[in-house]
């Protein structure tokens, strides 16, 4: 029976290959919609793992997330710097570090920080060191800038009137290992030179220069200070001495409890918002979840149609056949060996077509994975799982019941009408 399927199949290599078609494709794209979706939930929940408490202004929480752990760039409302240096002196924190927005190199987002949120997010370095003075900084592994490259940081995007820090310039002077974050794309200083660039820090009003300066920086406008980098003063992270406002500080607690200690004090407190990302990412989740609905929905609807086509095309198929069915039971041929021939050719194309679907759909989603990690440089891992084995089975449980239609359409088929027609 198995030789006669083949040979059969190699003699309607046109139609056997228009199902497959038909099949692998519908297959695909409800594939694909599941594996990015999976993908984008595992990548950003990943990225946001390094990140356990996030302290901002009060506002947006999610704009809050998306900007500290994403780095997707936004004008953050700022909260008063004297936060930082109690998040520091707090003995419920391992460590906090301020993060500050607003230029770029080339496209690659300058984040000013510190050494200690390097250390504490990193293995390490591919090549050089960690910076030491105002004028040097670190790159991220995504970041296609070698050692010993000048940077000089522009305001909002060349082409939307953004301005070049002409006196100011920051030299690689490190690479880091992959983290599979947006970080990866970013260039690192010490955020003490992101203050004195644009005009803050001692003798100066903070918090007002900071908005202006910041929200400026985020909307691609000129500065409105302007200052310069000494490039060989060395880091003084103890922040002894008033802090400009901020827009984030990520906040490594020392236990689970001191975290959620620490969220509370600072959801309480008035002027700042503490937030854990994971809960963040929750609400977004929910949003992407309808999002998947609607496709997979709309996926179902193309399997429904392609199921419906293959049936007629299948009728169609025994149809034109009554012939060679017709000698196959003048010759001998039982009922269930007829039935068996039409039933097993339907169902290996179908589960040639599956097969063929579940390749493309992975293909598509490591395509799309690819082009939003070259973007955003979160690393979004394609993987089949469990479940995908059981939809599988279930689309070849249901081409198998759909094949027993035509099949038995063969079954009952009478040789003398058959050969008669």
């Amino acid at each position: 029976m198995i030789r006669f399927v083949f040979a059969d199949l190699r003699r309607l290599w046109a139609a056997s290959l228009v199902i497959v078609l038909l099949v692998a494709l519908a297959t695909a794209l409800g594939v694909a919609v599941t594996l990015q979706e999976r993908a984008l939930r595992l990548g950003s929940a990943r990225a946001a793992d390094k990140f356990d408490l996030i302290v901002g202004a009060p506002g947006s929480e999610t704009q809050l997330v998306l900007s500290s752990v994403f780095l997707q760039p936004a004008a953050l409302p700022l909260m008063p710097g004297e936060v930082l240096t109690k998040l520091i002196a707090d003995p419920h924190v391992a460590w906090a570090a301020p993060i500050g927005f607003g230029d770029n190199f080339i496209g690659y987002p300058i984040v000013g920080t510190t050494t200690a949120l390097i250390s504490g997010t990193t293995t390490g370095f591919t090549k050089g060191q960690m910076f030491a003075h105002e004028g040097e900084a670190v790159v991220g592994s995504g970041v296609d800038l070698s050692v010993g490259t000048e940077v000089k940081p522009m305001h909002g995007a060349a082409g939307e009137g953004g301005e070049t820090h002409a006196d100011s310039i920051y030299h690689v002077v490190g690479k880091l290992q992959p983290t599979g974050t947006a970080w990866d794309r970013a260039i690192l200083v010490p955020i003490q030179a992101v203050w004195h660039i644009h005009g803050l820090g001692e003798d100066h009003d903070h918090a007002g220069e900071a908005n202006a300066d910041h929200n400026a920086a985020a909307e691609g406008g000129e500065e409105h200070h302007h200052g310069h980098i000494d490039a060989d003063a060395p880091l003084d992270e103890s922040f002894s001495r008033d802090v400009p406002g901020l827009p984030a500080i990520l906040v490594k607690p020392k236990t689970i409890g001191d975290a959620y200690t620490l969220r509370q004090t600072y959801r309480t407190t008035e002027g700042t918002r503490a937030v854990f990302p994971a809960e963040v990412l929750t609400s977004l989740y929910a949003t992407l979840g309808d999002a998947r609905t609607v496709l997979m929905y709309v996926a179902y609807g193309a399997q429904t149609l392609v199921a419906a086509a293959l049936m007629l095309i299948a009728v169609i198929h025994v149809a034109q056949r009554r012939k060679q069915i017709g000698a196959l039971r003048a010759f001998g041929a039982p009922r269930f060996a007829v039935f068996g021939i039409v039933w097993l050719e339907l169902l290996l194309l179908v589960a040639i077509g599956v097969g063929a679907g579940f390749g493309l759909g992975y293909g598509a989603a490591e395509f799309l994975a690819g082009l939003f990690t070259a973007q955003s440089g979160v690393h979004m891992p394609v993987e089949f799982t469990t479940s995908d084995a059981v939809l599988a089975a279930t689309f070849l449980t249901v081409a198998a019941l759909m094949a027993a239609l035509p099949a038995a359409l063969a079954y009952r088929q009478s040789p003398v009408e058959a050969l008669r027609g």
